[in-house]
């Protein structure tokens, strides 16, 4: 360590978790572990300070009382990991406070990124937000120039942000931090904001967040607010722009709130914990006294570094626990010189997390989500995969179901004796893989009695029966208990997968190293599923987050943004290293501070770099010696490579933009000594165990039996002892299954399992004439298959370009059998759901014969299972091993945001035939072997589209060739992941499986038409809507109860439209396997099956079944969501939603016929409203509802992209429909447009309002206007200027404007100026039940609302399917 101090006492390192409390002492090379519960308020009120006070007691060899203040003359240094933050968090505990921001932007939180957290709830349940009360400060700035401008013009100013001359009124333009420059629309004055303040200081609130636009590179304004707050005596000032100064107002108000809220709750606990001890605690404290009295303490931050007591803040605290495990693993289980990655998998009693560790540095993410709170901060990359040991077993529609919820602690698996349910601990112990005789006896009434099998036997016969009741099929309890297992290791190997494909990385490629009390029964069958060979379990698996905290690095991180154009030298890279060069100042003087020496320090230098045009950052750290041939700063070349290697491709004719310059300053502590792993591998003298070192032995049950299993006690066996499968080795705080294919050997510091490679096909090859369906093979197949069309999404969105799919994620992937039907959709939008199998049916039949391995075929015709024309499907066969017959399809659909067409966007509002709306593809050949053909696409795309009057082809053909390029990858990722599966399991069980999942969702939609028709026993389920031009759809569902088939009959429905609201078929079939699905509300497979006890009858030529050429683009987007209206209407499941997407675009440029081409931009939008209430629950404030969910781009992305600004982006209080449960609001979203550019709307429900449900009422409608300088007229100069007065037009520059709102109805176009502003009302919600009746809205609770969301939950989140 330091300088400060040397050799001189205790080190103690602690975990505090939610359920126990793990300490690790050392004292003189000696070592102890202490495990106590974290909350036990008979004995004592600190978990932490009760930990020290017995590892002192040991050391010191005397018994020091509790309450006695503890002595830090004894103690060299304490770290520590809470779950103080993530508790006051989850419980919604921490701090009243406030969030001071931007005018016009009090309801951005509220709003967020406006998708729903979960596609087929219809009672949306957005996070709560953290802040009692919002005051909006009128200040504003914006960025000068634009990212999507064809000139690319780069505004310079002589005056920095944050000086003297920045506050000069006269300046409007001064250069931000990240060197763009900043034009200051709107000063703040000082004294509004301090009686603003001082309103919220007297109403009690003494901490404050304030999160401006753009304070991520012009902060002042924020620092003028900070000022005036201290001044009025607010206890704790939170400011965005020193927390973290990146690009994205809702991710940073989000953390900046979460840090106002978090930091006072950390100090109040910090104070107690101090207060323990005589002398103080941190650097402070040992400076201070001279290094006598003090001793050292840090806390774990949530990067994985540790930090001084002092600095210890909320925003850093979230992941404080869970960040030591990971640190744990990574210093004890990775070898520099061998680079083995390893993957750390943590499963305890409420949660498993996981984590990845390579190339010899942690892995960060940016932005996570824990307890619904997005947090925006260098955090590792932590995610919850499924919950633990406690996680609920259930038999549900056929399927074996675990998770995600929890037993929890109280009242715990069943065999804690508190009456539990089943559990996955329960079947653990059923089959033998736990072992009563280690665990500690503090079970039962007096808390002296072990765990009890009986009852974890009782509740799994409890399943046994249920599953005999409901399918007929007997199976003893050891094989439901066994079922339960495979399938929840089925769960967890799932995201396990993803987050290391989605990075690039094979996970077959790592090594598993397994920790935290339940990992060790689970291990061998995980690492088999990844095809990981080997895993590691260290000595002290079970506290490795606290043995972690003692090995970890004092962290220091420092940030700022940048804008500059990477040119690999000259000017912009030295400017680039002054900036790195002063965050390292920083960072060393604050280590300094902490004790440390200057050869203790050292610095991971990073830049945060993508491609023009796209979000996709990379943070990229700085190259070795040897990476860069011997040019370190080579960041270009490293960003290139890095790209290459996480997406699959570069884009070698854009820039690079370097968009936040990093730097992580580490204080080397203590150094970990141990040989690694691989060092004790090649030295290690093997034998055989003794058989006289069995403990005892028991029928342990493994895949086909129980068999008889040795137990040995780890605390007996020796360096170099090699243990074969079948066997247990436990101690008292884990047991570790070692499965028949398998071998143990123990190291000094880890035991080791080597699996060796499974032989034979799984699932005997019975021919599938006599098989029956196996349920728990069912349930797992359903995971696969899902899974499949899962990892095809991530390809998808990695290898894309565009912001539409990579961003937005306005794409779906799926899977089908040879003839077409749906096997497994991993749904990103709704009205994608059933409609690709339409497409396929008819693709299949054109090229019946005619394909071979590695053709793909394109087709966005709605004549032909398209949806509208921006939404292109690529199908591509999967052969069986002769090549002669076609076993399945994969096939991906993705919106391109240009095709051609009338206007930029391709979603003209005008459309009246469909070669207006762009390019239409009925079928064509795209790949031919594996060869793609980029001419075809040219002539398709950008060619013929303008061969039309009035229309241009793509205005983006590089965008459309490279996420095409994305779409054919996404279906081959598809095809060999089935191959994986056929060779697994054999083409036959995988064909059977293929049907029987169909099956399976048949039955549950079966019996989900028999429940509803008991409820309108007898009555007419029919309902009718409009669409805003008057055209009605009638909708009339007949249900046969006995058979649980329905005919959903839409005759009585309007003609064909002139216009764009028609609707192809496949829409409707879309809207009703979405509905279906959201009523049954459990999960369940969504594929072919679920349309088959559905007859659908559309009258022909009606606009739900329009001409090959009639317009369709209003019909996905808008008519899709009045068929749902129509559906919920006619079961009364809900009052309406908005109905609509609010469809926005702006845009100019293109290669209209005649004209010269002109290089633009096109943008699209969507935007939230309200959903509607049901008996149950309240309708939810601006967000997306039923057929769409796509995300709005951040505010300040938004105007740092496109010549434009955000005015007011708020919720539209009173716009949902009053009743006994309120409809949700609808948004009002304000823009200003800096240039000329022609802007579209595309909407409904501006004239028919949303409709309310058993005595709700209706919600108001939506409003678009067009803010315009209107030259006022004059009769007299009229007149003048008949009568040919030259001197008028002189006249007609000073003329007079006033400001006009014109309605532009649902459906417009118009040329804007640069001033004018296009505002969007969105509709609300309609209200249930009679207004003033009282409420029977109920919050359900989410099980997953405490996971660790690393990029996988993030990911997921976006793709919206748990």
């Amino acid at each position: 360590m330091g300088s400060v101090q040397k050799d001189r006492g205790i080190r103690i390192a602690i975990d505090r978790g939610g359920t126990f409390t793990d300490c690790v002492g050392n004292f003189n090379g000696k070592d102890i572990v202490i495990k106590l519960l974290s909350e036990d308020p008979a004995n004592y009120n600190d978990a932490p300070l009760e930990g020290i006070r017995r590892i002192m007691s040991h050391f010191l060899e005397r018994e020091i009382p509790r309450g006695e203040p503890l002595d830090t003359t004894k103690i060299d240094s304490i770290r520590m990991g809470t779950t103080v933050a993530t508790n006051a968090l989850l419980e919604r505990k921490g701090e009243k406070m406030a969030l001071v921001v931007t005018k016009g932007f009090k309801d951005c939180l509220v709003i967020g990124n406006q998708s729903r957290p979960k596609i087929f709830d219809l009672a949306i349940h957005k996070p709560e937000v953290l802040y009692s009360t919002v005051v909006e400060i009128d200040e504003r700035v914006t960025l000068e120039d634009y990212a999507e401008d064809p000139e690319r013009r780069a505004t310079k100013s002589e005056v920095k942000g944050g000086t003297a001359e920045a506050a000069d009124p006269s300046n409007e333009l001064v250069m931000g931090l990240s060197g763009e420059a900043v034009r200051i629309l709107q000063r703040p004055q000082r004294e509004t904001i301090r009686s603003q303040l001082q309103e919220v200081h007297d109403s009690g609130i003494k901490s404050i967040a304030v999160c401006f636009m753009h304070g991520y590179t012009f902060p002042d304004h924020e620092r003028m607010v900070g000022e005036v707050a201290r001044e009025i005596g607010f206890e704790h000032v939170s400011l965005s722009h020193e927390l973290m100064p990146m690009i994205k107002l809702v991710s940073r108000a989000t953390s900046v709130c979460a840090d106002a809220y978090l930091t006072p709750a950390i100090k109040k606990y910090i104070a107690g914990f101090q207060s323990g001890f005589e002398g103080g605690l941190g650097t402070k404290s040992v400076h201070d006294q001279k290094g006598d009295r003090g001793a050292r303490c840090e806390f774990m931050q949530s990067d994985g570094g540790l930090v001084d007591v002092e600095k210890f803040s909320g925003l850093k605290a979230i992941l404080s626990g869970p960040a030591g495990g990971v640190v744990g693993y990574a210093i004890t289980s990775y070898d520099e010189n061998t680079k083995i990655p390893v993957i750390g998998f943590d499963m305890g009693g409420t949660s498993t997390d996981v984590s990845r560790y390579g190339e010899g540095r942690y892995d960060h993410t940016f932005e996570t989500t824990t307890a619904g709170v997005t947090i925006q901060s260098p955090q590792l990359d932590i995610n919850t995969v499924a919950a633990g040991g406690g996680s609920m077993l259930f038999f549900r529609n056929g399927l074996f179901v675990v998770g995600p919820e929890s037993a929890g602690a109280h009242p715990g698996p069943a065999c804690y004796r508190k009456g539990g349910p089943a559990t996955v601990t329960d079947a653990n112990l059923f089959l033998g893989r736990l072992l009563p005789e280690f665990f500690p006896k503090i079970f039962g009434k007096n808390e002296d009695e072990g765990l009890d099998v009986e009852a974890s036997k009782a509740k799994l016969q409890e399943l046994a029966d249920q599953i005999h009741r409901e399918t007929g099929k007997k199976m003893d309890v050891d094989e439901v208990a066994y079922g339960f297992l495979a399938v929840a290791n089925e769960a967890m190997t799932r995201p396990i997968r993803s987050i290391t494909e989605a990075k690039g990385h094979d996970s077959s490629k790592h090594r598993l190293a397994t920790f935290g009390g339940a990992g060790g029964q689970h291990a061998v069958a995980i690492a088999e599923a990844l095809g990981i060979k080997q895993i590691l379990i260290h000595r002290y698996s079970s506290v490795l987050s606290a043995y972690g905290m003692a090995l970890a690095d004092v962290v220091d991180e420092r940030q700022e943004p940048d804008s500059t154009v990477w040119k690999g030298q000259g000017e912009e890279v030295e400017e680039l290293k002054r900036k790195m060069d002063q965050l390292k100042n920083k960072s060393r003087q604050a280590l300094k501070d902490q004790g440390f020496d200057e050869n203790e320090i050292v610095f991971e230098e990073y830049l945060n770099m993508r491609y023009r045009g796209t979000e996709s950052a990379l943070m990229i750290i700085k190259p070795g010696k040897d990476d860069a041939d011997g040019n370190e700063w080579d960041f270009g070349k490293a960003f290139v490579k890095h790209h290459r290697y996480e997406f699959g491709f570069t884009l070698d004719d854009r820039d690079i933009i370097v968009d936040d310059v990093r730097v992580r300053g580490i204080g080397k502590s203590f150094r970990y000594d141990e040989k690694t792993v691989d060092e004790q591998l090649k030295t290690v003298q093997r034998q055989d165990v003794k058989a006289e070192k069995k403990h005892s032995e028991a029928k342990v049950y493994f895949e086909g039996g129980r068999l008889d299993t040795p137990i040995y006690k780890l605390s007996d066996l020796a360096v170099g002892d090699v243990i074969k499968g079948p066997a247990m080795l436990a101690d008292g705080t884990q047991t570790i299954v070692v499965t028949p294919r398998s071998t143990a050997l123990v190291l000094e510091t880890h035991v080791i399992i080597d699996i060796q490679k499974d032989g034979g096909d799984k699932e005997s090859q019975k021919p599938s004439g006599e098989r029956e369906v196996d349920p728990i093979v069912l349930s797992i197949f359903g995971h696969r298959f899902m899974a499949i069309a899962e990892q095809m999404g991530r390809a998808l969105q990695k290898t894309s370009v565009s912001t539409n799919v990579k961003e937005r994620l306005d794409f779906s992937c799926a899977i089908f059998d040879a003839t077409g039907g749906l096997v497994a959709n991993a749904p990103h939008l709704p009205v994608h759901l059933g409609s690709m199998s339409t497409c396929v049916r008819r693709q299949a039949e054109i090229w019946k014969g005619k394909l071979k391995k590695g053709d793909v075929i394109i087709s966005n015709h709605p004549s032909y299972g398209g949806t509208h024309l921006p939404d292109v499907t690529l199908l591509m066969p999967a052969f069986n091993e002769a090549g002669d017959k076609i076993l399945f399809y994969a096939a991906s659909r993705a919106h391109h945001a240009d095709i051609g067409g009338i206007t930029a966007g391709s979603m003209p509002p005008h459309s009246r035939e469909l070669y207006q709306e762009g390019a239409s593809i009925k079928s064509e050949k795209l790949v031919s072997e594996g060869k793609f053909n980029e001419e075809r696409v040219i002539e398709l795309f950008y060619k013929e589209p303008a061969q039309y009057p009035g229309c241009s082809g793509t205005r983006c053909l590089a965008d459309n060739i490279n996420d095409l390029r994305a779409q054919v990858s996404a279906n081959q990722k598809g095809i060999s992941l089935i191959e994986g599966l056929i060779g697994e399991y054999g083409e036959d069980t995988v064909q059977f499986y293929m049907v029987a999942i169909q099956n399976n969702a048949e039955l549950q939609v079966r019996n989900l038409l028999k429940t509803v028709s008991k409820r309108f026993e007898g009555k007419e389920l029919s309902a009718t809507d409009f669409m805003d031009d008057g055209s009605p759809i009638r909708l009339k569902i007949t249900i046969d109860a006995e058979k649980g088939e329905a005919v959903f009959d839409f005759e009585g429905t309007g003609p064909e439209v002139y216009g764009n609201i028609n609707a192809p078929e496949a829409v409707s079939y879309s809207a009703i396997i979405y509905t279906l699905r959201c009523m049954i509300s459990e999960d369940i497979p969504l594929n072919q099956g679920c349309l088959k006890p559905i007859t659908v009858k559309i009258p022909p030529k009606s606009l739900l079944s329009p001409s090959d050429n009639a317009a369709v683009v209003g019909g996905n987007v808008l008519t899709s969501q009045r068929v749902t209206d129509v559906i919920f209407k006619a079961f009364q499941a809900c009052a309406a939603s908005q109905g609509d997407c609010n469809n926005l675009t702006f845009g100019f440029g293109g290669n209209v016929t005649g004209q010269e081409e002109v290089k633009g931009f096109g943008y699209y939008e969507t935007i939230a409203g309200g959903s509607g209430a049901g008996p149950d629950w309240e309708g939810t404030d601006g967000v997306h509802t039923h057929m769409t969910n796509t995300r709005i781009t951040d505010s300040e992305v938004f105007e740092r992209r496109y010549p434009v600004i955000l005015r007011e982006f708020s919720i539209r209080t009173g716009s949902g429909g009053k009743g006994q449960h309120r409809g949700g609001d609808g948004v009002i979203r304000d823009i200003e447009f800096r240039i000329p550019v022609q802007v579209s709307i595309l909407s409904e429900r501006r004239v028919y309002r949303p409709y309310g449900m058993a005595g709700g009422e209706d919600a108001e409608c939506g409003l678009n206007l067009w803010v315009r300088k209107v030259k006022k007229a004059s009769w007299e100069s009229s007149l003048r200027r008949l009568n040919g007065d030259s001197k008028e037009d002189e006249k007609e520059e000073e003329a007079d404007y006033e400001e006009r709102y014109i309605n532009l109805g649902a459906k417009n176009t118009a040329p804007m100026k640069a001033g004018d502003r296009v505002i969007i009302c969105t509709p609300g919600g309609g209200g249930w039940g009679k207004p003033g009746d009282e409420s029977a809205a109920r919050k359900k609770a989410d099980p997953m609302h405490s996971w660790k969301k690393g990029s996988h939950g993030a990911r997921e989140d976006m793709a919206l399917q748990v």
